[in-house]
């Protein structure tokens, strides 16, 4: 059945003049006449069989419907030019993929690995986008996700890659004031805000004596509280994978436990099952669970 949707040309005509409330200055944009402009919009009024413009003089003023068609026009023509330009964008002997993630797991641990990705594969482009809460994967545009296991992954295909472990890290400088070593409850701590009993969870589970320990500066993400670290500000309690490098550089230290109590899992989340094919997506799982299990043989 043909589908009842008008003109790319009456929608970008009609876009144009919303957005600048004029027909003229929407035909020098177009390149087009005033007079091919009105037209435009007349067709598209009389094929919706509803008046999206008042005209006052030289002027237009959009309508409440037409205000709220405007909005969903604007949202479909970029969603169509950004999907064109994906598409332009892809080389002619491979792919891409779309991948929805935690923004701190994509800054400290994939994105410093997918230059092996690209080696193996360079014609196979991988889109990354920050996604911080579970969502539903059938029809958002996503090819995968990697996140926490949660129950809005049922029906999906979950494979677990790494262990969430926290520990408290901080610049060495912290922990020597020139009278020796102080102790865990004398340094200033931070907090995840969205985890905000961390710390006390912590010190439960490990024995180690906070006073107050709910008590600092909170930050929205891990990677805040690593830069926090870092900087001296004081002693983060952050995933031990985020900070590998700089543990083992040197320029982070942890001295005490790990908190094994308050981890969680990383997953890729795919709507069908992994299989030994040359399909994007097939490749680049293939990939990440094999990267996965060389950091983490336990998974």
């Amino acid at each position: 059945m043909r589908r009842k949707i008008p003109s790319n040309s009456a929608l970008m005509a009609f876009e144009a003049s919303a957005r600048h409330g004029s027909f003229a200055r929407a035909a020098d944009e177009l390149a087009l006449t005033e007079g091919a402009i009105s037209r435009q919009i007349g067709r598209l009024e009389a094929f919706l069989g509803v008046t999206l413009f008042e005209r006052v003089g030289n002027r237009v003023r959009l309508l409440p419907n037409g205000e709220r068609y405007a909005i969903q026009v604007r949202e479909s023509l970029d969603r169509l030019e950004r999907d064109s330009q994906y598409l332009m964008g892809e080389p002619s002997d491979g792919g891409s993929i779309d991948i929805a993630t935690i923004p701190t797991f994509a800054a400290r641990w994939l994105i410093p690995r997918l230059m092996h990705f690209r080696e193996k594969h360079p014609n196979i482009i991988v889109h990354l986008a920050e996604r911080m809460e579970p969502f539903v994967l059938a029809g958002s545009g996503f090819d995968a996700a990697i996140h926490f296991e949660h129950p809005a992954w049922t029906g999906m295909r979950t494979h677990r890659l790494l262990h969430e472990t926290l520990v408290p890290v901080c610049h060495p400088a912290l922990l020597d004031r020139g009278e020796g070593r102080v102790s865990l409850n004398e340094l200033p701590r931070l907090h995840r805000r969205q985890n905000p009993d961390a710390w006390q969870r912590y010190a439960q589970e490990t024995g180690i004596v906070l006073t107050n320990p709910t008590i600092g500066p909170r930050y929205d993400l891990h990677v805040m509280l690593i830069e926090a670290a870092l900087a001296g500000l004081g002693v983060a309690l952050v995933p031990r994978l985020y900070v590998e490098t700089e543990l083992a550089e040197g320029r982070l230290i942890a001295p005490w436990p790990d908190g094994q109590s308050i981890s969680k899992t990383f997953c890729l989340i795919l709507p069908e099952p992994i299989r030994l094919s040359d399909g994007p997506i097939q490749v680049f799982a293939n990939w990440l669970l094999m990267e996965a299990r060389t950091a983490n043989p336990a998974i």
